[in-house]
């Protein structure tokens, strides 16, 4: 079939597809015809009148005939007015009037419909509202158009308010149109079997709909299977839809080659529920009443072998797929379609493609089973019973969601006990007790919370009691008790009258929540509508002929995975293992960058970052690398270097890179970051990147886009030119890449990609490599990204008229809002965002207090948080405000969360339509005066900055953040502005790090000293304004602060020596004892003052923490964060032109006491770590500053990290984390070395030595034979395994390296 014809088949398929349904939904134009004013009055009734001119027949619209409309003779909330149409019509619209010239009104009613007058069904608007709005006076009409059409014969208004001043009182229409229908009833031993001709269905697609009713809670609704056993099953289990759709054939196919997909709950009701199957090539959409699950059959599942066989209401022979345990289907079918043929109709005319298996009828049989409804935990009722029946036996079926409450109990004959029948923990238990004593409680069945009908009996006779539970023998429970039973006057189901004094009612849970049905004492059913016309028994807040049970999970509100579970009343999510909090599991518990993370204060490290939020996209796995940048390092799975051969246009190599996080996840992340790049190493050796012939690419790579790019690491898109050609520095003029010179020798053009749009790269294509000794490597390092450029994206609100417009925020069931703030005014409207009658509204109501106000159509909703401190305080707070259909929430800073829950049946969509105001409110008052920034709407980031620009009265940006961040810069660290944020300044700090908070340590071995000079630092700082310059300009010291940490196991040892000119000193030692000892010697005409610090061995491997201050005489010492000690000084207070301080050994001559020049021996061997002398950090400018600083360092000294580590791991001091190189761009200088030869040092070396020995002795011939000896070897070494092979590849790039570089040595 070509193409055009396909497609209109396609059209006319589609077109006739649509004619159809919209014959099956009925009449969707027009359907709004009078249908209450032409019936007659035999039409209406009530639950009572207050007399013959209040009859219901009086209840039409507008009239005025007898006391003009219907009112009962009670007004209370179980009254009703009831309207039979006829015959099952479609309903479209209703309205209400009161009492003519009256003050009789409803305000409030209950809408009910039903096709045979019993087993009612409430109409529910959006997901959960259940009462229309009514009258406010007895003329005006209240109209209102029904979000979704009724089908039904009955309608049932039930008033549940009115006006207070009057009764009840209605006048009613109802809007609608015929409604046409098929039906076809199964008794559950049948089915129907429609067999139809190949010819004429099209294979473009299938579509089969239908709509059903039972009280069964099992059975198959249609089936359609094939010679291999492959087939399609749409059955009903536990009230729940089934499509199973099965590859039969194990031998062929896995053992899970099925897909099961279950919508739809509670569909046994006995109501019609609609059916809607489409499959359109591998696209399947799955329909049960509103709700839709669309799914992909992939791979085998496109096409299935089936047989021209459908068949409804069972399997035909059960023998031939296996399923005899299946049960037919036991009820009706309405409209079945099946590709716009109407099943029904031809069952009904007898074709020959339909045949039957048992019998049907073309009718539907209402089974007359009256339920009720317990709507509250205090909701009873009681049914007399013949006193002193030595026998009982009461039986009876429930449906709930609760785990617990109390289903039956009764005082039995002459006060001789009672007994409870109750739900513990999904379980029926009995409980008998006599007056004073309790019996034990016996056990059966479990799960029976689950919301399906359930059926127990209970039987006593004499002593001996048992309990049943779904006829099943074995949830059965039987007992023998030592007291003859005798059934009492009355059993109450559920609760008690609170007008009683029946102890038995006095439990520590409330009476049962739920549904039931086909109630039998002494084996006589009940008659539950004499109940309700107050005939037999009485009642309390129940509801007759109808079961009111919803399934809160369906639609499951549980976000991002979350496990549903519900009461009666509400329902609950289980956010364990999603990564979410909060009720419906909306708020993500990571942050969304790693810039985020590090104003936390974390370190660098993996974490879990979720880029938008309370969005759809999973948090996924990242490196956090916390330097003065913020690098986020995202992994593939292919980073070693790979050499390709034998590749061509006709059989190129292709490798693809998976990363750590999807697509999606990726795209967030770099339209989150400021920066991102990656490097892209191509090597080469007669290998192409462009052949310059016919211009076209021989190599290329795949970007996010999925578009080919050809510029390579270091150039710039819709450039076809390496980093050599932009920088004019290839090693052939002519061509505009290394590699296009197509040399024998290996080459390559590497450098960083930087374009984010087409970040990462995915996929890399290599065709050039089969000619002879043509070679390429590659290797496509991690995705690296810095920056957020949401986290400081900002706004200053300089006028309170001032305020940003951005387009209507839609969070209809779950709204999140976050955003710093900060602010010197007292009060001012945040964010505000309007609809018809909805709203929401974040402001600062006063200096302390932060309000999060919205409606949903439930009236007006505030949360509130208060603090103790003032929030106008110019610094940044942090706000939070979240609102779902379970609860509305608001967090501030860190101070407790408020919350208020939403009422469980009422309205639940946020509708907002106008501009969502920043700043202000669309009246222009209570305007903000301050800044706000990061500000995200469920997740997504709003740029603030951008729509400031061009609106007067608020600028982009906001200074001012070391005033909340400074804190975060520790250890002497200074805070300083930046535009978008603030760095720290670790000058005189003895720590680095982007805040001040690493450690600089050093190992230092035997004789090493570190010696920093005081008098060189004064000379060239002298003429400085600098702080450290004036503090040292006389040279002259009356306070010293000293801190420093370390780690030895030797003893004595020297940690530090302050020297001066005029032979003063202070040493720091370890005594042979391992105490610690500061030696001050501040007059040369005496012996020092000597501290001793005798805590315990200081020389124990582990890291020691000293503070030593000094005021004047006054010492002050802390060892560990122990209880600081006080000493004084008795040799002076002035430490008189200091000259060094030295670490580890005194070099030069100095005259000092014997201790310390026995400390001195040995010097210092172990760690030293942050040593911080006032604003000298001389360990730091050793290691770090060493060129510019004046430090003279001998020995072995070496920076380690032994000042972070603990003990037992001090041995791997030196370990680096495998992400340490990719902290951010690599030197491009050295790419060779960088990329490839750093696994191979010690071979490159020795390579290199013998090469040049070659060069001295032998001629330039031998060499280079010598070099391609070697590179043999390697080369059939490396066919033995990849990393052979790549270790071979860096041995050859390495050794061809050095040896251009000798050719250089050589010729000069």
């Amino acid at each position: 079939m070509d193409s055009v014809t396909e497609i209109f088949l396609k059209l006319l398929f589609l077109l006739s597809c649509h004619n159809w349904h919209a014959a099956v939904e009925g009449n969707k134009y027009n359907c709004d015809d009078q249908l209450v004013s032409a019936l007659p009055q035999s039409s209406f009734s009530s639950s009572s009148e207050l007399s013959s001119s209040h009859s219901p027949g009086f209840a039409r619209l507008n009239r005025r005939e007898g006391a003009g409309g219907w009112s009962p003779l009670v007004s209370n909330k179980y009254q009703w007015l009831q309207i039979d149409l006829g015959e099952r019509t479609e309903i479209t619209a209703v309205a209400t009037q009161g009492g003519y010239g009256s003050s009789d009104w409803v305000t409030s009613y209950l809408l009910m419909f039903s096709d045979s007058g019993r087993n009612w069904k409430q109409y529910r608007q959006e997901e959960s509202i259940w009462a229309f709005s009514g009258n406010t006076n007895a003329d005006s009409v209240v109209y209102y158009k029904l979000q979704h059409s009724i089908k039904a014969r009955f309608l049932r208004f039930v008033p549940l308010d009115w006006n207070q001043n009057g009764r009840i009182g209605m006048r009613i229409e109802v809007y609608g149109c015929t409604y046409r229908s098929e039906v076809v009833g199964f008794d559950g031993k049948s089915c129907l079997i429609y067999t139809f001709n190949q010819k004429l269905m099209s294979a473009l697609k299938d579509v089969i709909s239908l709509k059903f009713k039972t009280m069964q809670s099992d059975g198959i609704l249609l089936h359609r299977e094939g010679q291999n056993g492959d087939r399609i099953t749409l059955e009903l289990i536990k009230g729940k839809l089934s499509l199973l759709i099965n590859l039969g054939d194990t031998k062929t196919h896995p053992s899970n080659a099925q897909i099961n997909i279950t919508l739809g709950s509670l569909l046994d009701d006995q109501h019609w529920h609609s059916v809607l199957i489409e499959h359109f090539n591998n696209q399947v959409n799955f329909t049960v009443d509103k709700h839709t699950h669309h799914f992909h059959t992939k791979g085998e599942f496109s096409y299935l072998d089936l047989d021209y066989e459908l068949s409804f209401g069972g399997i035909p022979v059960p023998g031939k797929s296996g399923t005899l345990s299946r049960r037919n289907f036991h009820g009706c079918f309405e409209n079945i379609y099946y590709n716009g043929v109407n099943i029904i109709d031809l069952a009904r005319r007898h074709k020959s493609q339909i045949y039957f298996v048992g019998n049907m009828t073309f009718s539907c049989l209402e089974p007359q089973v009256v339920p009720v409804t317990f709507l509250s935990s205090s909701s009873y009722l009681a049914l007399p019973d013949t006193s002193g029946q030595e026998e009982i036996f009461i039986s009876f079926q429930f449906r709930t969601w609760n785990e617990e409450g109390l289903l039956l109990s009764t005082k039995l004959h002459q006060a001789s006990g009672g007994f409870l029948l109750y739900l513990s923990d999904g379980k029926v238990k009995i409980s008998l007790h006599k007056p004073g004593k309790g019996l034990s409680d016996i056990t059966a069945g479990a799960g029976l919370n689950n919301g399906q009908w359930h059926f127990v009996s209970f039987s006593a006779k004499r002593n001996r009691i048992s309990v049943i539970v779904d006829n099943d023998v074995t949830s059965s429970a039987h007992a023998s008790i030592p007291l003859q039973i005798y059934s009492g006057d009355a059993f109450y189901f559920g609760g008690c009258p609170s007008s009683g004094n029946l102890s038995e009612c006095n439990t520590s849970f409330g009476g049962f929540q739920g549904c039931m049905r086909l109630i039998s004492i002494g084996n006589k059913a009940v008659d539950m509508i004499s109940v309700q016309q107050n005939v037999f028994g009485n009642f309390s807040d129940l509801q007759i002929d109808l079961c009111d049970i919803i399934d809160r999970c369906l639609p499951n509100y549980c976000e991002h995975g979350g496990e549903c579970s519900q009461s009666w009343n509400s329902f609950y999510c289980n956010c364990a293992n999603t990564g979410y909090k909060g009720a419906t599991c909306h708020d993500s518990i990571y942050e969304q960058s790693c810039e985020a993370y590090k104003h936390r204060g974390n370190t660098s490290g993996f974490y879990n970052i979720d880029s938008d939020g309370s969005g759809p996209l999973r948090p996924f796995l990242v490196y956090c690398n916390m330097t003065d940048t913020t690098w986020t390092i995202i992994q593939h799975n292919n980073t070693n270097l790979t050499r390709v051969k034998n590749a061509n246009r006709e059989n190129p190599h292709t490798v693809f890179f998976k990363y750590s996080a999807s697509l999606d996840q990726l795209q967030a992340t770099i339209n989150h970051a400021e920066h991102c790049e990656q490097e892209l190493a191509y090597h080469c050796k007669k290998s192409r990147l462009l052949d310059k012939q016919d211009g076209m690419p021989l190599s290329w790579w795949i970007g996010r886009t999925n578009e080919t790019q050809t510029y390579w690491g270091g150039s710039l898109p819709a450039v076809q030119k390496c980093a050599c050609g932009l920088e004019g520095s290839c090693i052939d003029s002519q061509y505009y890449c290394n590699c296009d010179a197509d040399r024998d020798e290996w080459t390559n053009d590497t450098g960083f990609l930087s374009y984010k749009e087409h970040l990462p790269v995915t996929e890399i294509v290599i065709t050039d490599t089969d000619r002879p000794n043509s070679e390429a490597a590659y290797k496509v390092g991690p995705l690296l990204c810095h920056g957020d450029r949401t986290f400081w994206n900002s706004a200053s609100f300089n006028t309170e008229m001032s305020y940003l417009h951005f387009p209507t925020f839609h969070g209809e069931l779950s709204a999140d809002v976050s955003f710093f703030f900060k602010t010197m005014a007292s009060s001012g409207v945040f964010l505000e965002n309007l609809g018809i009658q909805d709203f929401i509204r974040i402001e600062l109501y006063s200096p302390f207090e932060v309000v999060f106000s919205f409606d949903v159509g439930n009236g007006p909703n505030e949360v509130t948080v208060q603090s103790l401190a003032p929030l106008n305080d110019n610094q940044w707070h942090y706000v939070k405000a979240e609102r779902n259909i379970k609860e509305a929430s608001l967090q501030v800073d860190q101070l407790p969360q408020r919350s208020h829950g939403a009422p469980p049946d009422g309205h639940i969509r946020l509708q907002l339509n106008s501009q969502l105001f920043v700043g202000g409110t669309a009246s222009r008052q209570k305007g903000f005066l301050g800044c706000i920034r990061s500000l995200h709407l469920n997740g997504m980031a709003l740029d603030l900055e951008e729509r400031a620009k061009i609106t007067p009265g608020v600028e982009p940006g906001c200074p001012g953040h070391c005033s909340s961040y400074g804190n975060l810069c520790r250890n002497g660290g200074k805070c300083r502005e930046k535009y978008s944020g603030f760095s720290c300044d670790c000058t005189f700090s003895a720590y680095a790090g982007p805040f001040c908070k690493k450690e600089i340590s050093a190992y230092f071995g035997t004789g090493t000293s570190v010696t920093y000079n005081f008098q060189e630092y004064y000379t060239l700082a002298k003429n400085s304004s600098s702080h450290a310059s004036s503090f040292y300009a006389d040279m002259t010291l009356n306070r010293e602060e000293i801190t420093f940490a370390f780690r030895t196991t030797r003893t004595p040892s020297l940690l530090l020596y302050i020297s001066s000119f005029y032979k003063e000193y202070l040493s720091v030692i370890l005594s042979r004892n391992g105490s610690l000892q500061i030696r001050y010697k501040l007059d040369s005409h005496q012996d020092p003052d000597v501290f001793s610090i005798n805590i315990k061995s200081m020389a124990d491997g582990q890291l020691q923490h000293v503070k030593i201050n000094r005021e004047e005489e006054m010492l002050f010492v802390e060892v560990n964060q122990n209880e600081r000690m006080k000493f004084i000084l008795s040799s002076g207070t002035e430490f008189n032109a200091i000259k060094s301080l030295t670490l580890g050994k005194i070099l030069e001559n100095s005259d000092v006491d014997e201790e310390t020049m026995k400390a001195n021996s040995q010097g210092f061997i172990g760690c030293l770590s942050s040593v911080q002398f006032n604003h000298i950090a001389p360990l730091k400018a050793a290691l770090h500053h060493s060129s510019s600083a004046p430090v003279i360092v001998k020995g072995r000294f070496t920076e380690s990290n032994c000042g972070t580590l603990t003990g037992a791991d001090s041995t791997s001091s030196e370990t680096t984390h495998s992400f340490a190189d990719h902290s951010g761009p690599i030197d491009e200088g050295e790419p060779l070395a960088n990329a490839i030869r750093s696994d191979s040092a010690i071979i490159g070396g020795v390579i290199a030595v013998v090469i040049f020995i070659l060069l001295c002795i032998t001629a330039i011939a031998i060499r280079i034979y010598k070099k391609k000896g070697i590179y043999s070897k390697n080369e059939a070494k490396g066919s033995e395994n990849e990393d052979s092979a790549e270790s071979a590849l860096k041995s050859e790039l390495s050794m061809q390296n050095t040896a251009n570089e000798n050719q250089k040595e050589y010729f000069f």
